[in-house]
């Protein structure tokens, strides 16, 4: 099969489009020998390196960012799983780093969508055969991805950067991809089912999937460097912002003072990226993303917690429930609301010795 049926090829010039031509022909050598299966929205997921990427997208960034991306230690990098709050997180830590430099009356937000303003990694390099425009981003620069923590070169983990890592209840997330699967869908392909697409998220088969793998990349990374990989949980998140954004805010090296505090600028900020104010502004109604090339209201479904209880039987919920005590023994399962089974507990009186260990208090 030809290459050009994967990724058409950058044109022959420098040695930097050089370099570029070579990542290119490996990845369409790679792709025809990879492992298959259904796609959400895409004919099909390719694994590659443990993870479940699309072929003509996701793998090709992917090898692009390891092959040729350098990273600065004043980067952040805003990291999730799809359908993890990616585009409110997004506006969190551009409005919280640049909070001295825009008027909240007049914010970059209200006239762009999160994404035109934090630019996704992989996706970026892919569109522009070159990391040129991201190189050329002010310090610090907001990047996103969908990256997996393990995928990462070395190079990369310890050259500095900080990760912002947002986890959510898997339960939620299902409901949500499947939701934005159908929206995403072609017409020519035939309706997802929620029945279909729970069996592919429980076999770890969708994008930048198996779910439960992604989020103990980060976690672990996060007990091992905390003070470079910050692990946030979208609930927390949603229960108490003005506590978080003011944790992201330390961890960023950009805490509020005692007066910002007082004059309300927390509150302001999480107002302005709240999901009723982004999902309601004109720009984030019908334009499309030049990133995804997927219209913007796209990105704005509910941003609930416990939807999944509006879609989800009890059969599902207790093998998502399931899975998630076995994948993640030890964390976030009271956050989750994980009903565990005791007695499979017990173990002739004897405690599980698998445990992952609690972070570190900050």
């Amino acid at each position: 099969m030809a290459a050009s049926s994967f990724t058409s090829l950058p044109n022959e010039g420098d040695q930097e489009s050089q370099g570029y031509q070579t990542t290119y022909k490996r990845c369409n050598d790679i792709i025809p020998t990879l492992p298959r299966d259904t796609g959400w929205w895409l004919s099909n997921l390719c694994q590659y390196q443990g993870f479940w990427l699309s072929s003509s997208h996701a793998i090709l960034g992917l090898m692009l960012v390891q092959d040729h991306f350098m990273s600065k230690p004043t980067d952040i990098i805003l990291a999730t799983s799809p359908k993890c709050g990616t585009t409110w997180l997004r506006a969190l830590i551009f409005a919280t780093i640049n909070r001295t430099s825009y008027d909240f009356a007049t914010h970059p937000l209200l006239t762009n969508n999160p994404q035109a303003l934090v630019p996704f990694l992989e996706g970026h390099i892919r569109v522009n055969d070159s990391t040129s425009f991201l190189e050329s981003l002010p310090s610090p620069r907001f990047l996103s991805t969908h990256i997996p923590y393990s995928l990462f070169p070395d190079s990369m983990k310890t050259s500095g950067p900080k990760f912002v890592y947002v986890c959510r209840n898997p339960k939620d997330v299902l409901v949500s991809k499947w939701k934005f699967a159908e929206k995403m869908r072609p017409k020519e392909m035939p309706p997802l089912s929620l029945q279909d697409a729970f069996e592919l998220f429980c076999n770890g088969v969708s994008h930048y999937g198996p779910f439960w793998d992604h989020v103990l990349s980060y976690w672990k990374a996060s007990l091992e460097t905390p003070e470079t990989v910050l692990f946030l949980i979208y609930e927390d998140m949603k229960r108490e912002p003005l506590v978080q954004v003011k944790r992201l805010a330390e961890f960023l090296g950009k805490p509020f003072s005692p007066e910002e505090e007082r004059e309300g600028v927390v509150q302001e900020i999480v107002r302005l990226c709240s999901f009723k104010n982004l999902s309601t502004l004109e720009v984030n109604k019908s334009i499309i993303s030049t990133e995804y090339f997927v219209q913007n209201p796209y990105f704005f479904r509910k941003g609930e917690v416990g939807d999944w209880e509006n879609h989800l039987t009890p059969e599902m919920v207790a093998r998502l429930d399931q899975i998630t005590k076995e994948k993640l023994e030890g964390i976030l399962c009271d956050k989750w609301k994980v009903r565990i089974d005791l007695s499979r507990e017990e173990n002739d009186g004897e405690q599980s010795t698998d445990q992952l260990p609690t972070p570190r208090s900050e």
